[in-house]
Parts: C-alpha cells; sequence; structure tokens
C-alpha cells in the first residue's frame, strides 16, 4: 500500500498481557483475555486483538480484511499472527471474519466494571455509543439491526450504572465543533494561518491511528476535534460532576462501544484532560454488555423502553446517524450549510454522501457560497487512496469522512458476530458474499 512506512512506537509502559487462553472467558462466542491495562501503559504496547495459533487454519480470510498488513502468515502451515500492535489499527474485522474462532480480544474491563458496580463509593456512568443500539438486539433474538435504545438505557440500570448518559450528546457536539472548524477553515483559505483543507474527520480510532502510523504527514488535516466519547468523558467527571453534585474522583467511565478500537481510544493517556486518572476508565462492547445483561439474569425482551438521564443524555437524530458511513458528514454538512448559505437547508436528508462500501464523492451546491466537494470512505485500504491523493497535492476536496469499518461503526468489530460466519468453511464462504446484503444500517 503506497505510503505506508509506520512510525516507531512512542515511549511508555509497556503492557505485560497473560498468555493466550490464560484468566480468559468465552463472551457472545468470542473468548476475551481479562485483562484490564493499568493507568500510563503505552497503548501502543498493547494487544488488543491477538490470535490463538493453536486454533488457526491457515485460510487467510483475516489477511484479507486487514488493510495495514499487521496480521501475516508466519510459517510454511500458513498459521497467522498480528506481528506488531504498533500496525494493528485494533478494528477487529479480522476477528468478526475469521471461520474458525481462532482470533480473540486481548482486554477486556468486564470484570473491573463488575467490582465498580458493586463498590457504593464509585458512581459509575455509562457512555453507550449509538451503534451499540441497533446491534444489541441481536444477541436477544432480535434481527439484525434492530433499534432496542430504550431497553438498552433500561438494561444499564438494571445492572447498577449511577447515571446513564449517552454519547450521542456529544455526537451533536462534535457535529458543531467539527462543522465550526470546517467553516473556518474554508474561509480563512489564503490568510497565513489558514489550516490546510481538506478536513478529515477524526471520530474513527482505527482511522486515526492509521493516520498517525502511515501518514503522519497529514495530521494537520485531521479535524482538531476529539471523537465524541473523547468529549463525554472529560465532560462526565467535571460538567456532569456539577451538575449532579458528585465528586469527579468518584466518577468511574464506562464507553459502551461497537468497537475494539475504542479500547486503545480509551486508554491512550495524552487524551486525558479532566485531572484524573483517565477520562475514559473502562471501555466495553457490544459483546460484553449482552454477556453481563445475561448474566446479571436480566430480561431484556420484556424490559420497558427508558431515557438516558438528562444532564448529559440528550440528543438529536443527526446523533444518531453517526453509526453509519456518511453519517459524521451528513451531520456536519447540514450545519455548514446553513452557516455559509443564511439560509435553512430544504431538507435535512443528504443521502448522497451515506456510504457502506467504496468511496462516495459528492458536490454539495450551497447558495451564497459555491460548491462544497466532499468525500467519503468506508475502509482504510480506501482511505490510502485519498490520503495519497491529498499528499500529492492533487485533492479536490473540502472534508472527508473516513470509518475503518465497512459501513461505519454499526458493523464494528465490537457488534454481535454473524453466526453463518463460522457454520462451516462454505458457508463461511457464502456468508462473506452475502455480507454486504446483511450489513446493520441505521435508518435515519
Amino acid at each position: 500500500m503506497s505510503g505506508c512506512a509506520p512510525k516507531s512506537p512512542p515511549a511508555g509502559a509497556a503492557a505485560v498481557q497473560p498468555a493466550v487462553n490464560e484468566n480468559a472467558k468465552r463472551m457472545e462466542g468470542v473468548e476475551y483475555s481479562l485483562y484490564a491495562p493499568p493507568v500510563g501503559v503505552d497503548a501502543d504496547t498493547v494487544r488488543f486483538v491477538r490470535v490463538d495459533e493453536s486454533k488457526c487454519e491457515g485460510c487467510g480470510a483475516c489477511e484479507e480484511y486487514c488493510a495495514s498488513g499487521a496480521i501475516q502468515s508466519i510459517n510454511d502451515e500458513g498459521i497467522h499472527r498480528i506481528v506488531d500492535p504498533v500496525a494493528c489499527m485494533n478494528c477487529g474485522q479480522c476477528l468478526t471474519n475469521c471461520p474458525y474462532g481462532a482470533i480473540y480480544e486481548g482486554v477486556s474491563f468486564v470484570d473491573e466494571l463488575a467490582a465498580k458496580l458493586k463498590d457504593p463509593n464509585t458512581i459509575v456512568v455509562s457512555m453507550p455509543a449509538p451503534a451499540v443500539r441497533y446491534g444489541l438486539g441481536e444477541c436477544f433474538g432480535a434481527s439484525t439491526g434492530t433499534y432496542v435504545g430504550g431497553k438498552m438505557h433500561a438494561a444499564l440500570r438494571k445492572l447498577g450504572f449511577d447515571y446513564i448518559w449517552d454519547n450521542e450528546f456529544t455526537a451533536d457536539v462534535t457535529i458543531m465543533e467539527e462543522g465550526t472548524e470546517l467553516l473556518h477553515r474554508v474561509k480563512s483559505q489564503g490568510s497565513k494561518d489558514a489550516m490546510p483543507l481538506p478536513q478529515f474527520t477524526s471520530c474513527c480510532p482505527g482511522w486515526v491511528k492509521f493516520a498517525e502510523t502511515f501518514y503522519p504527514d497529514l495530521i494537520p488535516n485531521l479535524s482538531t476535534c476529539k471523537s465524541p466519547i473523547g468529549m463525554l468523558g472529560p465532560l462526565a467527571k467535571t460538567y456532569g460532576a456539577k451538575e449532579t453534585k458528585t465528586d469527579g474522583k468518584k466518577i468511574y467511565t464506562v464507553s459502551i462501544m461497537p468497537c475494539i478500537a475504542k479500547k486503545y481510544e480509551g486508554v491512550r493517556s495524552e487524551l486525558d484532560d479532566a485531572g484524573y486518572d483517565r477520562d475514559i476508565d473502562a471501555t466495553i462492547n457490544t459483546r460484553e454488555l449482552a454477556y453481563m445483561i445475561k448474566a446479571a439474569g436480566i430480561d431484556f425482551n420484556n424490559l420497558p423502553d427508558e431515557d438516558p438521564d438528562p444532564v448529559l443524555g440528550e440528543s438529536t437524530g443527526a446523533a444518531t446517524i453517526f453509526g453509519n458511513s456518511g453519517g459524521v458528514m451528513e451531520a456536519a454538512l447540514r450545519l455548514a450549510y446553513e452557516v455559509l448559505s443564511g439560509t435553512k437547508i430544504p431538507s435535512p436528508d443528504i443521502k448522497v454522501v451515506r456510504t457502506h462500501e467504496g468511496i462516495n464523492t459528492a458536490d454539495v451546491h450551497v447558495p451564497n457560497f459555491g460548491t462544497v466537494k466532499v468525500a467519503v470512505a468506508s475502509g482504510l485500504d480506501n482511505a490510502a487512496k485519498l490520503c495519497d491523493e491529498v499528499r500529492a497535492g492533487k485533492s479536490p476536496y473540502h472534508f472527508i469522512e473516513i470509518m475503518t469499518c465497512p459501513g461505519g461503526c454499526v458493523n464494528g468489530g465490537g457488534q454481535p458476530l454473524d453466526p453463518e460466519i463460522r457454520a462451516s468453511l462454505f458457508r463461511s464462504t457464502v456468508a462473506q458474499i452475502n455480507k454486504r446484503f446483511r450489513a446493520r444500517k441505521i435508518k435515519a
């Protein structure tokens, strides 16, 4: 892949992780090592995705889904291994597409979280991503992509979370911040302190690590905004603590994601701003949440629909579509359109930027301004193509959205597995072909 020469890992405390199958737990068909990285660990030394070489059959399916080349054959039998955690983007697409269940997660905060929920001196806060509520129901028999947001919030209360806050709140904040930054970049072109175009989105941790590792010269093009969860963690321990009259030191924030790479983001010490050990104390994914609900004996399907708590729980429909590839772009364009044109957008649906696979480009006409040229890429192979254009000075775009996983977060590496992938090698092959037609989509 063009441009792919990885940077050297930063200095810091190295991770000491358990051996394969040591202190592991099976959750929703996936093995998890019950290792919670300590505060101060160098995130680039942690193996969030690992291969159990005793289960690998050398089929090579994992390698086909790895855009960075991190997972490779290591011997004549075709046994695969993630050769270096620095090169792994932690997306987990290799895990979700392995027909033999040979790939597992190297990090889980489930046991630590269970202990915190029982501690009367700890205030545990839930922060679920938009896409989780479109995957969680599948673990309880619902059809693919069924929305279960109300039941999810109810289940979190049953589990003992003290505050049910929502990552959709800061998805709205991201829209305002990222959209405003785009406006500033566009309007400041030609001035001495102009920031470069195109502006890349910065919500997806797999994509951000990919850019940092293989395209560090393009870091100035990334939006300076943190991701929604990167904003909600410190807000929970500062603004949330103030509004609920809670000591910020007692708040334990739990990011609930459709993603494995969000675990990597959560332990990156350079993102901590609230003044405590970590802004995001723990990250679990959809599968782990389903496991906890079942382990607690909660009858999920008969739960009432409940709302999140209001302080950091309210949101708009623009936040919800973040889980789809093109959703961040669409939401930010709504803001940019109205600010640049000075008029109300005729329809909030800018469906031309919604992307399930490949690269999608569009020219969005904005009255009183002109044409805003945008691109949306699903998958890091496609991201590399757009990055190479920018690096060569040939990119015509103002704004580029990148999502690592196909179709966006809603099909992330932490979502429920497709049972057909592991049914048999033949059925797995058929399932891989048909997967695009069964992929989850968020309905705006």
